[in-house]
Order: structure tokens, then C-alpha cells, then sequence
């Protein structure tokens, strides 16, 4: 699979990058027919503190498969947003079920 990545108003995080190869190996291991991953890391100004945003969009056969995700850390973003995606590939795993 493909990946890339970007960090928008924020310096290149080499440890959030490795994080984040871990993390989608494993879902191409599971979901061998995902084709790329486009990733955008940015930061919001936000009175709460929640502004550390990961965007994770997959392209894969069907329409592309897109979560994000809002916290006070890019780890705690980067993981809700890896777990949505597990989620509706497996939505959309169970549709190439043959018959």
C-alpha cells in the first residue's frame, strides 16, 4: 500500500510517522486489497485543548473510506481514527463475502 503523509502547521514527526506505518501494516496484513493511504496531521487553535487532527483517507475497491479524528493528542487522534477505519472495512470486507 501507499502512504502519504503530511503534517500541516506542525514540524515532521519521525516517531508519529513510525506509529503510524505500524498501525496501517496491520490493517494491510488484514485487508490485503487497500491500495493507498493519505494521511494529514494538523493543528487547530481550540479553547478545549482538542486540537491535534488526524485525517486518514483509504482508497480501496468501492468508495474511498475516510475518518478523522479530534483530541489533545496526535496519538489518541491517530488511534480513533485507525479504529474507525477497522471498522467500516470490515462493513465493507463482509460485502466481497462470495456467495
Amino acid at each position: 500500500m501507499e502512504v502519504q503523509v503530511q503534517y500541516l502547521k506542525m514540524q515532521t514527526s519521525e516517531s508519529l510517522t513510525e506509529i503510524l506505518m505500524k498501525k496501517l501494516d496491520g490493517l494491510e496484513k488484514k485487508y490485503n486489497w487497500l491500495i493507498k493511504a493519505n494521511v494529514l496531521f494538523k493543528i487547530e487553535n481550540d479553547k478545549a485543548g482538542e486540537g491535534k487532527i488526524c485525517e486518514i483517507e483509504l482508497s480501496a475497491p468501492g468508495p474511498r473510506l475516510f475518518a478523522k479524528a479530534k483530541t489533545d493528542d496526535f496519538e489518541k487522534s491517530l488511534a480513533e481514527t485507525i479504529e474507525e477505519l477497522q471498522r467500516q472495512l470490515e462493513k465493507r470486507q463482509g460485502k466481497f463475502v462470495s456467495h
